[in-house]
């Protein structure tokens, strides 16, 4: 059962709006979350008008994600075999180089640029919490038992707050969305590796992360959408490709 949804589009007014949503809930539930999550935000976002600031695009994306956390969890309200279901999102909206990332839950946002990979999000898990406090190792963090717990996640509750992140693109840089299908089990140091292969097509890039991912052990849904800003513009952002 893949319970991962994706989403990436160019809207009609030019913006460049990616998703990624990892859903949980067992049975039917989380694939639901996670598709949910990804029309709602894409359906609030699609009549944006022109030339927004981005201070005006982060409020457009925060108010998606919420709406997208009402619907879930009035589904789950209304429908026994939803109970409980819930899914993380990570979701870019780009402006020309400029952009702004939302996120709940433990998929990813990853910067290149050059041969660094810069992790944009905060995962909301017990795991990180735990490290955070001291509590756990940077190497037990990776292998502790209760790592795949979210501690905040999109429509498990009435009430959820949208992380925000400013993010900013150079000529050259790609940005990653993935779920933790791959982050679990690609490190940094192949991302750049891979990602930085600026003769291979983005689609080739995002094919080799995720074979990476299943040689592995990959024993969970993989989502990687990846977007480059191109060396050359020529008036205004290009979609250098995802997967």
């Amino acid at each position: 059962m893949n319970e991962d949804s994706a989403w990436v589009h160019q809207l009609d007014q030019g913006y460049i709006l990616g998703i990624v949503a990892d859903g949980m809930g067992g049975h039917l539930a989380g694939d639901t979350a996670s598709r949910l999550a990804v029309e709602t935000v894409s359906q609030d976002l699609a009549g944006l008008e022109t030339e927004l600031p981005i201070s005006t695009l982060s409020a457009a994306l925060s108010d998606a994600i919420l709406h997208a956390n009402e619907v879930i969890f009035r589904q789950a309200a209304e429908d026994e075999k939803f109970h409980n279901m819930g899914t993380t999102v990570v979701a870019v909206l780009m402006s020309d180089s400029s952009g702004i990332i939302g996120h709940i839950g433990d998929s990813r946002a990853y910067l290149i640029s050059g041969r660094k990979t810069i992790q944009l999000t905060e995962d909301h898990t017990l795991v990180n919490e735990l490290f955070k406090n001291g509590q756990i190792s940077e190497e037990e963090v990776h292998v502790h038992p209760l790592k795949n717990v979210v501690t905040r996640a999109l429509g498990t509750d009435e009430e959820v707050n949208v992380d925000l992140y400013p993010v900013q693109m150079e000529p050259g840089d790609v940005l990653m969305l993935c779920s933790d299908g791959l982050s679990n089990l690609v490190s940094s140091e192949q991302i750049s590796t891979v990602v930085g292969q600026a003769d291979l097509l983005l689609s080739e890039r995002a094919e080799r992360l995720l074979q990476l991912a299943l040689l592995a052990g990959g024993d969970d849904n993989i989502t990687v959408a990846l977007f480059e800003m191109p060396e050359t513009v020529h008036g205004g952002t290009e979609e250098g490709g995802n997967l």
